[in-house]
């Protein structure tokens, strides 16, 4: 009689644990952060950028956005890059070269390596990651090594500059990352 009550007991303490565990669907992405993922790719520090200035082998060449927003282009100098298009940023050059330099530049510009990711919390590898495109918030817990017996898996947070602005968020996991964003895996709550 007294191992069917410990049974009981185990199975009513199982069922009450179960409960615990959040079958609810992951929320939406919040509405006031908004998402910056509909519009072009915009650059930043820690972009690496392919510049090529077609027939002018000297200038082409790969350079980086610095922390104050800016490449380094021989010639010119420094030119603003941070927040523009790679098109808006190639216009940018040509009128530099343009003015003095060059006839009728023909320049291209190309993101050669994107600004990283930051993964914490919840996982069992947090840090700095390598961007790669088509990256979901799921697709970079799996690359952080996947989450901790202790993680919220129903959603992440997510903090992002956009224009100038730091924006954080709750996005569910099938949401894109950009390059620059720091996710963070919350705990679950027993």
């Amino acid at each position: 009689m007294a191992n069917m009550h410990r049974r009981t007991f185990l199975v009513m303490a199982l069922a009450g644990l179960s409960g615990c565990v959040s079958t609810r669907p992951a929320p939406k992405a919040d509405p006031a952060m908004p998402t910056g993922l509909d519009g072009p790719y915009r650059l930043d520090s820690g972009d690496k950028l392919r510049v090529t200035v077609f027939e002018q082998a000297s200038l082409s060449n790969t350079y980086s956005v610095d922390q104050a927003g800016y490449i380094s282009f021989p010639l010119i100098g420094n030119v603003p890059a941070r927040g523009l298009t790679t098109q808006e940023l190639a216009g940018s050059i040509a009128k530099g070269l343009r003015a003095g330099y060059l006839r009728n530049p023909d320049v291209s510009v190309e993101v050669d390596t994107y600004r990283p990711f930051f993964i914490m919390g919840e996982v069992r590898n947090p840090g700095q990651y390598t961007y790669v495109n088509g990256l979901t918030a799921q697709t970079a817990i799996a690359i952080a090594g996947g989450f901790t017996a202790r993680a919220s898996e129903g959603s992440v947070q997510i903090t992002r500059q956009i224009n100038g602005q730091v924006y954080t968020g709750a996005i569910p996991l099938t949401a894109p990352v950009r390059p620059g964003d720091v996710i963070r895996v919350g705990q679950r709550l027993f």
